[in-house]
Formats: C-alpha cells, structure tokens, sequence
C-alpha cells in the first residue's frame, strides 16, 4: 500500500519540475526552471549539487557518455563529464522556452516548449536524436508536459497541460499516431502537469494545484489518489536503488509560504511502486 510522501530535500524551489533517476549515478536529477538551476541528490548518503545553466531549464537528463543533457529557452545544449557545454540544437524563438522533456526508449530526447505568456498553440513537442537533428511531432501545443513510454515502448503518454487531458499515442520512431484520450481530469481536480510509467504499465501523473498524484491504470480507471503538503505539484519519477520510491517535483510560485511551507521541495512516497528503467541520452 502506498504511504505518506516525505521531504527529500527540503528547498523553496520556484518552479521544481523533471525528477529523473540517474542509474549510472544512483542519483536523483530534477531542476528548478524559472531559477535556472539543475539540482541533484544522492539518497543513500543525501549529498547535493547545484548546477547553475545560462537559461531558464525545462529539464535535465543523464547522458549514456556521462554529462547532461538539457532543455534550456532557445534549445538543447550538453553538458560533458567535465562541465563543458556546447549547443547540440539550438533553436531560439522569442517568447518561447523548453519545458518538460522525457528519453525514448531509443535514447532520443522528446522536448517540449510552451511561450512564457502560455499563450494557446505557442508551443511544440520535438525529438532531438543523439547527433542533434530534430523532426517536430507535435505542433499547437500549449503547454508541452509529461511524456512517458508503455513498458513495450509502443504507447506514448502525453500531457498538454490546458487540455486537462492525459493522451495516449501509438508510437514507432519519431512518428506518432492515433492521439486519443487516456483520461480526462473532472473540474476541481487540478491540472495534469509531468507524469512517469511504472512496471506494470499504469501512469502517475502530477496534479498542478490539485494537490495529489494518482495513477491511472492503462485503461484509464483511476486506482490511486495521494495527497501531498504542497498544492502545485508538478512532476513525479521513480528512483532508489530498486526504483520503489516515488520522487515527486513542486513549486513555490504563486503560492502562500506561511500556509504551504513545503511548496517547493522535493517529496518522495517510500514503496510506491515498481519503476521502469530510464535509458540516458544517446548523445
């Protein structure tokens, strides 16, 4: 049975989104947008690091070589073992920045944008391969969110945020086909923000000023609902050394510090589940 969330690292993130497990590292990578910073921590001896980037971050991935890979406002850049960073694809577009990200289980990295203003149809869903070409496959998007892949790699889960929907696509390479809706959120609910695909195949999705993250099964019955000390909960991943423990994204902003203290940290549900194995970036 799935307890209570507990505070992983304590922190007044502004916009904390993009848990990923680093399996290499057997560490948890999640970032703070609107900060510009990359956060990692390591559960078994709680060591942090901090990584400042030149824009504002949407996500951040490991890469099979070692490094980052991120998704920054005008595009993805690297970052190599030794901290370097060179664009891998740049594509600036005022108004406009990355936002949530997810690897394929063929190690190409799906981006998302959205526009600052969250203006309607501003952004794009992208895959980026290891060499840095891109092919769009998904444009009119809103606000591009969680992305995640079934356990046989041939459904893709998709959030655009305002939708209030949790789509699902049939997927193979870079094409995608068959957009229909897994689940769509009743009023009061919040709003579908990232998501992360576990064992069995049922989707976890985080609820923006819904205060919880339930999990759907892949017929889209809703079997879990867990409340969180934060209202605008934003993404969630599986880590651990067995991938049993749900780590789980907030934000800070636009929320009262005296009545949501925890607004921003970084959660985690010991025991939640079973988790897929991320593959890293090809690139």
């Amino acid at each position: 049975m799935t307890g209570r969330p507990e505070v992983a690292v304590r922190a007044g993130a502004t916009l904390g989104e993009g848990p990923t497990w680093d399996a290499a590292r057997q560490r948890l990578i999640w970032v703070d947008i609107l900060s510009a910073r990359v956060h990692t921590f390591d559960p078994a001896d709680g060591r942090r690091t901090v990584l400042a980037t030149e824009q504002h971050v949407g996500a951040a991935k490991p890469r099979a070589g070692g490094g980052l890979v991120v998704n920054l406002r005008d595009g993805v850049g690297c970052y190599g073992p030794d901290g370097r960073f060179a664009w891998l694809h740049r594509a600036p577009l005022p108004g406009r920045r990355g936002n949530d990200a997810a690897v394929a289980p063929d190690g190409a990295l799906w981006v998302g944008t959205m526009r600052y203003d969250e203006g309607a149809g501003g952004g794009a869903l992208t895959r980026v391969a290891a060499d840095g070409s891109a092919a769009t496959v998904l444009e009119g998007v809103t606000i591009s969110n969680g992305a995640g892949w079934s356990p046989d790699g041939r459904l893709m889960y998709y959030v655009d945020t305002p939708t209030r929907r949790v789509d699902v696509l049939d997927v193979e390479g870079a094409t995608v086909t068959g957009r229909r809706t897994l689940v769509e959120l009743e009023p009061g609910a919040g709003m579908p923000d990232g998501l992360t695909v576990d064992a069995d195949g049922c989707v976890w999705v985080a609820l923006w000023d819904g205060g919880a993250v339930r999990r759907y099964t892949p017929g889209g019955v809703l079997d879990r609902a867990v409340e969180m000390p934060a209202s605008r909960i934003t993404s969630c991943a599986f880590g651990g050394a067995g991938l049993t423990d749900l780590y789980i994204t907030t934000a800070r902003t636009g929320t009262d510090p005296g009545a949501e203290p925890l607004a921003g940290s970084l959660l985690v549900l010991p025991e939640a589940g079973h988790g897929l194995a991320q593959p890293p970036f090809a690139g």
